[in-house]
């Protein structure tokens, strides 16, 4: 019994080292990227004219910069999302260097590029349910996600590096389903 406890362990150390080793690797590989992004964030912050800071009530580190490209007179008194409501949208997604990643507009669907998703799904990024949750149905946006928000220190794809700042345009198209029920 002894030995089986020692074995796992020992398992769980080297479980531990391994996967730190692997962290390291990728923030030294990525070392660059990432110290460009987070200058370009944080730049993109002190713009307090032309975006708003919006802080994650789950997580006060949590912080995504959102700017209104519509007169938000206009739909204040529009729907806003909830946690669980689903959304039609538009976007546009790139990188900090403009790189683009995905977009709905490239869409041949009958729908014309609507996008239907929910804004509390566990497959969605935080920064997209955070930055949802602050529009009207007609608002456009960019809202620009810091790695923390979005896929932190994972590769997605072959164009989402690790630490990577998204940016995404979205018009908030309509809410299909205020309250999905559980």
């Amino acid at each position: 019994m002894k030995k089986l406890l020692l074995i796992i362990g020992l398992l769980g150390a080297a479980s531990i080292a391994f996967s730190s080793c692997i962290k390291d690797e990728v923030e030294d590989k990525y070392k660059d990227w990432r110290e460009a992004n987070d200058k370009w964030f944080t730049q993109q912050m002190s713009n307090t004219s032309y975006y708003r800071t919006v802080v994650a009530p789950w997580d006060p580190n949590g912080k995504v910069l959102i700017h209104w490209y519509n007169d938000t007179m206009l739909t204040h008194d529009n729907l806003k999302p909830l946690y669980s409501s689903t959304v039609d949208i538009k976007y546009r997604g790139m990188l900090y260097d403009s790189t683009p990643f995905d977009s709905s507009y490239l869409s041949t669907s009958p729908a014309q590029g609507v996008t239907r998703l929910q804004v509390g799904n566990s497959g969605l990024i935080e920064g997209w349910s955070l930055g949802l949750m602050q529009m009207h149905v007609g608002d456009s946006c960019r809202i620009v996600i810091p790695y923390s928000l979005g896929y932190g220190t994972y590769e997605q794809g072959n164009v989402i590096k690790p630490y990577s700042m998204l940016i995404f345009d979205i018009k908030l198209q309509d809410i299909y389903a205020y309250e999905v029920k559980p």
